[in-house]
């Protein structure tokens, strides 16, 4: 096949991903002719249909997924091609996209990166805060943070910090309302979970052994770590938080720990890892990121 048409099988992917010629001609800055002279170009080549255009919607032929298969292909096998190239640069650049837990990307990966940003003056950095599963390849990330205790096989990584949750409160609300001695002694306070499901407020501890489950009750619930703080502060009542959300709030004593002696089982603990891809060319921008975040979180107190 003529190598000239490598830019329409580029343009022919992005059309298949964003679903019509006009939306690929805006990310492409492209005009919707040359979108469509494009396709015609590839179309004429393999002598045979690769979209079926109506009114609604393109859907491809059975030719156009075979060759938006391979085009993907070529895609990756280009990326990997400049990957090569940076890998062997010892002055780190381009461009790293960083995906993260919404909580762990606003409490621990955003503080740290102006350092990393003035160390490393020619990486720019896309961090993106998302708490659903992102695909390091069909989403174009470079490095991925999840909490897990079972990290994908297919990927390479290495666990940073432990992530553990306590309850909280601060000394003005356990002034007025009482200290819990046992978990059980909880049942008598506003608790405030994540309400995501009716689990999230079976509150569960462990101590020497014994393990305890609380049914607790709250007037006020948040899926958001930081708004869950912002309540706890407010005198709402008894938080359940990550430890690396409360930690600054703790050393100022604006808020205290609650039942510090029993550990507070989270559905949500486990160690934070940092994946990536097998790319047997690691970019040195990736590299560079990798060891500023094992050198920082080495120095992250236990359980941050």
């Amino acid at each position: 096949m003529n190598s000239t048409l490598l830019p329409d099988l580029a343009t022919f992917v992005l059309i298949v991903e964003h679903g019509s010629f006009s939306a690929a001609a805006r990310t492409s800055g492209a005009t919707p002719s040359a979108i469509s002279r494009s396709v015609s170009r590839l179309e004429r080549e393999m002598g045979a249909k690769l979209l079926h255009r109506t009114t609604r919607k393109l859907a491809l032929s059975e030719t156009g997924k075979t060759v938006y298969e391979h085009a993907l292909d070529m895609l990756e096998a280009a990326r990997q091609a400049v990957d090569s190239g940076s890998s062997l640069q010892t002055v780190a650049q381009g461009r790293l996209t960083l995906s993260v837990p919404k909580a762990v990307g606003r409490f621990v990966i955003h503080p740290l990166m102006p350092e990393f940003l003035a160390r490393n003056p020619q990486v720019d950095v896309c961090l993106r805060l998302e708490d659903r599963y992102m695909d390091l390849i069909d989403d174009g990330v470079d490095l991925a943070l999840r909490i897990t205790n079972t990290p994908s096989p297919g990927l390479y990584g290495k666990p940073l910090m432990p992530v553990t949750h306590i309850i909280c409160a601060t000394p003005e609300y356990i002034e007025r309302h009482g200290t819990p001695k046992e978990p059980r002694d909880l049942r008598a306070h506003s608790c405030i979970s994540l309400g995501e499901t009716p689990a999230d407020s079976r509150w569960k501890f462990c101590q020497q052994g014994k393990t305890e489950t609380i049914q607790t009750h709250g007037r006020y619930a948040a899926n958001h770590t930081g708004v869950r703080l912002d309540v706890v502060k407010r005198h709402l009542g008894i938080g359940s938080l990550p430890l690396f959300t409360a930690r600054e709030a703790l050393e100022t004593g604006e808020i205290v720990q609650v039942l510090p002696e029993w550990e507070f089982i989270s559905t949500y603990s486990g160690e934070l890892w940092l994946l990536w891809t097998r790319n047997k060319h690691m970019p040195a921008r990736m590299r560079v990121m990798i060891n500023y975040l094992s050198e920082k979180m080495t120095a992250l107190p236990a359980g941050s």
